[in-house]
């Protein structure tokens, strides 16, 4: 393929302006990166800095952005100024939010392993369409005074087909998608997600090619399940290149109407599946770049429009798996 001069100066700038648009968040006092920070600004955006603490922020961009808010796992918030943005950010770690040291006292414990199986459907209509401003989380009562420790999550995803008449089709040729999520684990506060459990950036990567659900290792964690229960939390933070790697991503995508163009959240794949078949309302959203940035239960009453709701799905059917131990 043959470029003219105009061209490969077009691309050339576009380059440039990316790589001085570059900031990068580490650590002041390690210096290592600050991986998948939250960038928030405006009326509700932001964005989120990849594996190396890096992100993309210019005025061409967000035009009327004058001040950036940036939190992390285990980091003090920081708000700086959008202008003369430093192409690197100190972040100050917060001592009393460091994970403390478990001490492993389940070695050669006998336990029985149990699960709770994750709710599955594959109708595109009775699934949450993923958006970087959203945060679902899911309690998991203890059902009983037993040391339980988490083993892995099971999250449920729905693929589509790239054929739309052909969706309900099993063997229909599936669309392809390459997504990060983060995952965080939260403690109980009266029935809403609280402090988190661990300060540990836990992060997977799904496409396509994982099926109905998938199956997050969680056994190198020491993740002991409270009394009170735990909440487990699923946000998707862009998608990624083929090794893995996050790619810069706009939070809305413009369309054309007839009254001109007007912006909609860019829904990412793949679609999370709701159920009914639970009783209880056990989740919980938040809309991460809103200010206040609370938890609201997903259930009628509660001010969330939402045509699951309408139909009683009211819940994200993530399934677990952990060992629970026996008296010594």
């Amino acid at each position: 393929m043959k470029y003219t001069a105009q061209t490969i100066i077009l691309i050339y700038a576009l380059f440039n302006l990316q790589l001085s648009a570059q900031t990068k968040i580490i650590d002041q006092d390690t210096r290592y990166p600050v991986s998948y920070a939250t960038i928030s600004f405006g009326d509700g955006q932001g964005i989120f800095a990849d594996d190396d603490g890096m992100f993309i922020f210019t005025k061409k961009l967000y035009p009327d952005v004058d001040s950036l808010f940036i939190s992390a796992l285990g980091y003090k918030d920081l708000a700086l100024s959008s202008s003369d943005l430093p192409k690197v950010i100190n972040m100050q770690s917060e001592t009393n939010k460091l994970d403390e040291v478990v001490i492993n006292a389940l070695v050669d414990r006998k336990f029985k392993t149990e699960t709770i199986k994750p709710y599955l459907d594959d109708d595109y209509y009775n699934c949450w369409l993923p958006t970087i401003e959203s945060e679902i989380a899911v309690f998991f009562p203890n059902g009983n005074d037993q040391l339980k420790k988490i083993t892995s999550i099971r999250f449920p995803i729905t693929l589509e087909s790239k054929d739309w008449t052909k969706r309900k089709r099993a063997n229909a040729d599936k669309r392809k998608f390459s997504t990060l999520f983060k995952v965080k684990f939260y403690h109980n506060d009266n029935g809403m997600p609280g402090d988190v459990m661990t300060y540990t950036n836990i992060v997977f990567r799904a496409t396509e090619k994982n099926g109905d659900e998938f199956e997050l290792d969680l056994s190198e964690h020491d993740l002991i399940i409270p009394d009170t229960g735990f909440f487990v939390s699923l946000q998707v933070l862009g998608y990624t290149d083929d090794n893995g790697k996050l790619l810069p991503n706009k939070k809305y995508k413009r369309i054309k109407s007839k009254n001109g163009y007007v912006k909609i959240p860019t829904n990412f794949r793949p679609l999370l599946p709701f159920t009914d078949e639970i009783e209880a309302h056990n989740t919980f959203i938040k809309r991460v770049f809103i200010n206040g940035n609370n938890w609201v239960q997903f259930k009628k009453g509660n001010g969330i429009e939402s045509s699951l709701l309408k139909r009683d799905l009211n819940n994200y059917g993530v399934g677990i798996n952990f060992n629970e131990y026996k008296d010594e």
